[in-house]
């Protein structure tokens, strides 16, 4: 906060990059808001944070991580309502969810990040192939046989495959 009222530019950034996405972070797991919107919420949220820390209207400093915490989930509150305009209910924009809910979100997010990595070592073909049902999980083996022109045969065996190497990928990876 003092190196924002003093102008110091360099000690501001670097104190804000450890912070920002301290926040991001924050209405991802807390909130369960997705990516953009938990950065354009904290993006808003500092700004008028930082506006209310030039008008000195923000005295103790030891507040301001709370502060700014309190300014994320009400921006990102307005934020829900502005884009849902009636599709939303308050109770849910109200309710703080409980430490396992955020600790599975977060576990969720880690697991989406072990897989990408995961389909990224995959050669091209394989990928494309088992993104295929990734992207239509309802779709059968007649429809990857129609899609790929292969046997019955070769789409089960070639999904398996795929998927045990997913697998063997997945649990190296989550135990590094």
């Amino acid at each position: 906060m003092e190196a924002l009222q003093k102008g110091e530019d360099g000690k501001a950034g670097e104190l804000l990059s450890e912070v920002i996405p301290r926040l991001e972070d924050y209405l991802q797991v807390v909130m369960s808001a997705e990516e953009n919107a938990a950065k354009e919420c904290v993006q808003q949220a500092f700004l008028d944070v930082f506006e209310q820390i030039r008008k000195n209207k923000i005295k103790k400093s030891e507040y301001i991580f709370s502060y700014l915490i309190k300014s994320c989930r009400h921006e990102y509150i307005r934020y829900v309502k502005r884009e849902h305009k009636f599709e939303y209910d308050d109770e849910s924009l109200n309710a703080v969810y409980e430490p396992e809910e955020q600790f599975q979100n977060l576990l969720d997010k880690e697991r989406q990040r072990i897989l990408e990595e995961c389909l990224s070592e995959l050669r091209k073909k394989s990928r494309e192939f088992i993104e295929y049902f990734m992207d239509r999980p309802e779709a059968s083996t007649d429809d990857a046989v129609e899609e790929f022109d292969l046997s019955n045969a070769n789409v089960r065996t070639r999904k398996h495959r795929i998927l045990s190497r997913l697998h063997h990928c997945y649990k190296r990876k989550s135990n590094e």
